[in-house]
């Protein structure tokens, strides 16, 4: 059987590009799409759907959010920042769907909860379920071989302690599933899911200060994440790069008055895996490295590998932006922008929503701004539910 069309254009689905044969015939999309909307580039990995940040309050403020002051969805960002929260338990509850621009039935589910064992530590778990809509099976005589519904999920477990007043560390460890195939066979192999382990280490740093006359809060956050072993589809086949990605911001939080807040943010991206290189007619590398390396070197390597030198090392950094501004803690605002250079994935897009904080509910809205002919996240909607429980400490 042969790859004619995607349900999706995910780069997990490009990996059977690589290996496998098969027919998946669906709705067409626009070649080269990701998992996570980037367009395709010479960075690549498996599992691309980790770096979707599904909690609509990120969302809305272009994807910015590892310092910013914590809620129940921290997990999906920043899990150090579980610590700083003050209510001893909650969960919350996201979705979206996802690549709708090009592809109806695509979807992102996210469930977190989290647990306080005392004033300075905090449990928590997860599980992402992205959803690739369904595919029509067929063989090389256009026999229907049914109806396939590949999905990818991870499950999470972390720790977070408090330092002090002012700093906090976490973990995270992370059980992938990737199921793309229904096992079918190429090259006289059977395909399977794509399963493995990843662990993210995070910090997190707050501090009440005066700036500019002004109450505030000067926060910055750390993740790096996705860090494990390569993925693979068919035994004794090529295996791919988890989307090991180090994340790095800085907010700073004005509190006006009783009733007004604002909140600035600023992050910065970079995947952690080999960039390809460039080849000749014969496959020999003319430029950059073999990618053809081991995760820790894949890792320390991704800062001098770009076959365009420090300049376009550069251009892997992606910057995301936002603001928030609450009303007497009930109502918020938000907008944001983020940007990918153009050869590595192009996302550049305006973001905006909105907050509704009730007691011990909460929820939050994100719309995503972008030309529709030229971004397929564009008119990307997020939805978050958020639920805290006990007293506030």
């Amino acid at each position: 059987m042969n790859l004619k069309y995607f349900s999706t254009t995910a780069i997990c689905i490009l990996s059977l590009v690589i290996f496998c044969g098969n027919t998946l015939q669906a709705q067409v999309v626009q070649p080269g799409t990701q998992t996570n909307g980037s367009q395709s580039n010479n960075v690549s990995t498996a599992v691309p759907f980790l770096l979707i940040i599904p909690d609509a309050r990120a969302g809305s403020m272009g994807d910015a959010g590892v310092a910013v002051q914590p809620d129940a969805n921290a997990m999906s960002i920043n899990p150090s920042k579980l610590a700083f929260l003050d209510r001893p338990y909650g969960f919350s509850a996201s979705y979206s769907p996802w690549l709708k621009s090009l592809v109806p039935d695509i979807n992102l589910a996210y469930i977190s909860g989290f647990y306080k064992l005392n004033d300075y530590s905090v449990i928590g778990s997860s599980l992402r379920y992205f959803s690739l809509g369904q595919i029509q099976l067929t063989d090389e005589g256009q026999q229907d071989l049914g109806v396939y519904s590949p999905n990818e999920f991870a499950f999470d477990v972390t720790y977070s302690r408090r330092f002090g007043e002012e700093f906090s560390l976490g973990t995270t460890l992370r059980y992938i599933y990737s199921n793309l195939t229904s096992g079918q066979f190429s090259a006289g192999q059977q395909t399977k899911p794509g399963t493995g382990f990843g662990v993210d280490v995070s910090g997190y740093y707050r501090k009440p200060t005066v700036l500019f006359n002004k109450d505030a809060i000067f926060s910055m956050g750390a993740n790096f994440s996705n860090i494990g072993a390569k993925v693979g589809y068919v035994d004794g086949g090529s295996k791919y790069f988890l989307p090991t990605n180090l994340k790095l911001g800085a907010a700073s939080t004005f509190i006006i008055d009783d009733y007004n807040q604002f909140t600035f943010a600023l992050d910065f991206n970079k995947l952690l895996v080999p960039t390809q290189p460039i080849r000749d007619s014969n496959g020999k590398i003319t430029s950059g490295k073999d990618p053809d390396r081991s995760v820790p070197a894949g890792i320390f390597g991704s800062f001098s590998d770009a076959p365009g030198g420090f300049s376009e090392e550069l251009k892997e950094v992606s910057i995301a932006a936002g603001m928030e501004y609450w009303y007497n803690q009930q109502f918020a605002l938000r907008a944001g922008y983020f940007y990918e250079a153009p050869e590595k994935g192009d996302r550049r897009y305006f973001t905006v929503g909105a907050g509704l904080k009730y007691n011990i509910f909460n929820i939050d809205f994100a719309y995503l701004l972008a030309n529709p002919q030229k971004s397929p996240l564009a008119n990307t909607l997020r939805f978050s539910l958020l639920f805290n429980f006990g007293n506030t400490k």
